[in-house]
């Protein structure tokens, strides 16, 4: 009990010290919080760093119910699970809101092996939502390059028929950040009718160079591709592609085995507000993505997101204070297969985006917050710097308005909210996520505790502001942000164009 109130009594302290803001713009003076809102805080970070019980949430999902790929019976376990967590931390209208994915997939088996020029096993694993051999088949290995697709595309294509597709990285890239995702998926159309038997490469590879690890994933937003892709170890693939460059031809034996759905299956997202005391209708959602990949338990993609999101409402729950407006948060399911279901949460409360204040969401693996990046809502910078200012005591953490698409924060930016992404300094992400070594020994207590509290903080402090942080963007405004930061060509081809619908129709490559 004593040391509950020595923690009270400094995080008070630290508040009092360093909290100057509570203006709505860049043009406003920054002005400073008001006693309750800075009490209120320190008692929520008091509760968040000695109350909370994160670390087990992130076990029990990792442990307990393992990966969670979206439409599977094991992501139904852990839907089921979060409604019982928000039950149990006390939150109000705990439900879920269920949404289509186009169809269902299950991962088999994937073996390799190099027949020709020597014979030894290869370490591949197959990519989501994408097809199978025809049994166990042989074939020859044609490279690709994945920087000049459209010439590949138009000059090569004839000689792919009956050949395994290896794709290389030659030369300079015209593609910029996720466009290239987009230029891949119709490559992968082109490859399938032009009769190539599989491809090698797309989310692996250089990711884990020097780990011998592979890591799965989608190609395309709720789209499902006929052609069997795989990720091959670093090491294995650079080997084929310096036979190669030897110029020695290479044959494999290759089969990969997938299942998919005849139809569409149902997820859903979960939810549970806290709702706010003076305007309840004003809404910030909180959140993370439930499902994982299937290699291994989905601990830091993004079991931390879902744990920190859980433990950021006990922290406020069990701090006793009401914000001024409500908490929703929400566990989202489909962020792996294209954002589906943040994007379903956008259409169901489509009537309701205007009262929504900001989206609060945190994806970027088992390291530290480190910035509050406020999806290119500049205006708000000045509020934020102020903000993040203030917590001091929980390291040095800017604010900034860099924009985080591939996550649940990119239907909201396109709805014209901040989609504030909590990024994280997390250099073994890139060897974690999606890979077999996605496991819950990945992550520190300290660390997870830390991010919860500073989730809880953030949001609490959106909601308890005496003036409203935000209102939504009108499209214009919104599409010339997108415009003028380069995200348009890939918005567009997912179908998220703000002038569009939010989120355009399965299909079938």
């Amino acid at each position: 009990m004593i040391r509950k109130m020595l923690i009270l009594v400094f995080a008070i302290f630290i508040f009092a010290a360093h909290s100057t803001f509570s203006g709505t713009s860049a043009s406003d003076t920054p002005s400073p919080m008001d006693d309750g809102t800075i009490k209120a805080l320190a008692a929520v970070a008091g509760a968040g760093t000695m109350q909370t019980h994160t670390y087990q949430y992130l076990e029990e999902l990792s442990d307990d119910i393992g990966s969670r790929v979206t439409g599977s019976p094991e992501a139904a376990k852990a839907i089921a699970w979060g409604v019982e967590k928000m039950k149990g931390i006390g939150l109000e209208n705990v439900h879920t809101e269920a949404w289509p994915l186009s169809r269902g997939w299950t991962r088999i088996s994937a073996n390799a092996e190099i027949i020709s020029p020597i014979h030894r096993h290869l370490m591949i694993d197959s990519l989501g939502w994408v097809g199978s051999t025809s049994g166990g088949v042989e074939a020859d290995i044609v490279p690709v390059n994945a920087n000049q697709l459209s010439e590949e595309m138009k000059n090569n294509a004839g000689n792919w028929r009956n050949k395994i597709l290896l794709v290389v990285h030659r030369g300079p890239s015209s593609q910029k950040g996720l466009e290239g995702f987009v230029s891949f998926g119709n490559f992968l159309v082109a490859a399938y009718k032009a009769g190539a038997i599989a491809v090698i490469g797309g989310q692996g590879g250089s990711f884990a160079a020097g780990m011998h690890l592979t890591h799965t994933g989608v190609l395309g937003f709720d789209v499902y591709y006929d052609i069997p892709v795989v990720s091959m170890a670093a090491e294995d693939q650079k080997q084929l592609e310096r036979y190669l460059d030897r110029g020695k031809a290479i044959r494999l034996k290759m089969n990969v085995q997938n299942g998919i759905t005849n139809g569409p299956v149902e997820s859903a997202n979960v939810v549970g507000d806290i709702r706010g005391s003076e305007s309840p209708e004003q809404i910030i959602v909180v959140g993370g993505h439930l499902d994982s990949w299937d290699l291994a338990s989905g601990t830091t993609d993004n079991g931390v997101g879902t744990s920190t999101t859980l433990g950021a409402a006990e922290a406020i729950v069990k701090s006793g204070c009401k914000p001024r407006r409500t908490l929703r948060f929400v566990l989202f399911t489909g962020e792996e297969q294209g954002l589906l279901g943040s994007i379903a949460y956008v259409k169901t409360h489509q009537s309701e985006m205007a009262n929504h204040v900001a989206a609060i969401i945190l994806d970027n693996g088992q390291g530290p917050v480190v910035d509050l990046q406020l999806g290119g809502h500049d205006d708000l910078v000045p509020a934020a710097e102020q903000f993040a200012s203030s917590l001091q005591a929980f390291g040095n953490i800017k604010a900034d308005d860099e924009l985080e698409f591939d996550t649940d924060t990119g239907p909201f930016i396109v709805a014209g909210l901040p989609g504030i992404n909590l990024d994280q300094d997390s250099p073994d992400y890139k060897y974690t996520h999606h890979s077999s070594v996605d496991t819950f020994d990945k992550v520190q207590a300290d660390v997870l505790d830390r991010n919860a509290t500073i989730m809880a903080l953030t949001a609490f402090w959106i909601a308890n502001r005496t003036e409203r942080l935000a209102s939504p963007w009108p499209p214009e405004k919104t599409a010339k942000m997108l415009v003028d930061r380069h995200q348009d060509t890939f918005i567009k081809a997912v179908g998220m164009w703000p002038f569009g619908n939010l989120g355009s129709e399965p299909e079938k490559k």
